[in-house]
């Protein structure tokens, strides 16, 4: 099959396109043949082995990547499935997290995959899992957003902002999107009451306050995210960061976590979803919103397999508007 491979650690000039060997399906796993995958920064994260602690952790690799075949989010038909597997059948058409998604087939377990909704195209189920579920954890299960509260999402005009917008809208939470000129109509559109153009104005200079803050961009201190959050509110900080940085955004977080500890206010740091944890409910819970209208994906571009590294480059510069996506024939 052909997938892309790195086999080091560096810039996105080190994913190459290959012909390798179908993964072989465990008696829990599912084979996925492959039709879209997302772009995020959790991949340019893999990419580069960055930040620098999280080889420590094991969470890259030490001195190469942990997984030679790149991509995390996936959506297409299910190839093959294990002995143990029950409820999917080959045939079905599915998204989730299937690690080693940059190819044309993937392997993963039944419990991070679900079916895909059929309003969806490949191209657009394909950008739900990791953006999504991300949005959904930031902004009701850590930030516990409710009906008339108040709702800032900081970064709305990408992968999990666009998704935060329509998630707190949905919860019928007054929400402020906070973006470029560029995204001002797309965020509107999206469920957003007021929106904040940052090329313009410092939503941080606001007498308005916030019940719930999801910072995606982490462009602002902590003191200034704090003047604008009711004395009880919330901030969750979504990790992230620019690349070449040997902490990253785990400087920040702990920073948060040591603050949090004496204020009343509830500083809440929160990783990209990945596969680990309560995906499986996550993940019915996202396309439950999809099915029902509430929840759009939005696809910035597509590219093609053989163009994977300049996919990456785009996202790893930081202007994504909603998700990139890869296709695979």
């Amino acid at each position: 099959m052909k997938a892309i491979v790195q086999e080091r650690f560096g810039p996105p000039d080190v994913l190459q396109l290959v012909e390798t060997d179908r993964p072989e399906v465990g008696a829990d796993q599912v084979l996925v043949r492959v039709r879209a995958a997302a772009l995020n920064p959790y991949d340019w994260h893999m990419m580069r082995g960055d930040p620098f602690v999280a080889r420590l952790t094991g969470g890259t690799g030490l001195i190469r990547p942990k997984s030679q075949v790149a991509g995390i989010d996936a959506a297409g038909r299910v190839e093959e499935v294990g002995a143990d597997v029950r409820g999917l059948r080959p045939g079905d058409e599915v998204l989730g997290f299937c690690p080693g998604s940059f190819a044309e087939y993937a392997c993963t377990t039944a419990d991070l995959l679900v079916s895909k909704p059929a309003s969806l195209t490949f191209e657009q189920a394909a950008a739900v899992p990791m953006g999504a579920v991300t949005a959904l954890r930031g902004v009701r299960t850590v930030g516990r957003a409710q009906a008339g509260q108040r709702v800032l999402v900081n970064g709305a005009g990408g992968g999990v902002g666009t998704y935060a917008v329509q998630i707190a809208a949905a919860l019928d939470a007054e929400v402020t999107g906070v973006c470029s000129t560029r995204n001002v109509e797309l965020v509107r559109s999206l469920g957003a009451a007021h929106v904040v153009d940052y090329t313009r104005e410092d939503f941080t200079d606001a007498r308005v306050r916030y019940d719930v803050i999801l910072d995606n961009v982490g462009n602002r201190p902590l003191s200034r995210l704090r003047r604008v959050l009711t004395p009880t509110g919330t901030l969750v900080a979504n990790g992230g960061g620019s690349p070449g940085h040997v902490f990253g955004a785990v400087g920040s977080m702990l920073h948060l976590v040591a603050v949090n500890a004496f204020v009343r206010q509830q500083l809440r740091p929160i990783l990209p979803a990945a596969p680990a944890g309560p995906t499986h409910e996550d993940l019915l819970a996202v396309t439950a919103l999809i099915e029902a209208g509430k929840l759009v994906p939005v696809v910035d571009r597509t590219y093609p397999l053989t163009d994977v590294a300049e996919g990456v480059r785009h996202v790893e510069q930081g202007h994504a508007r909603g998700k990139a996506v890869v296709t695979v024939p």
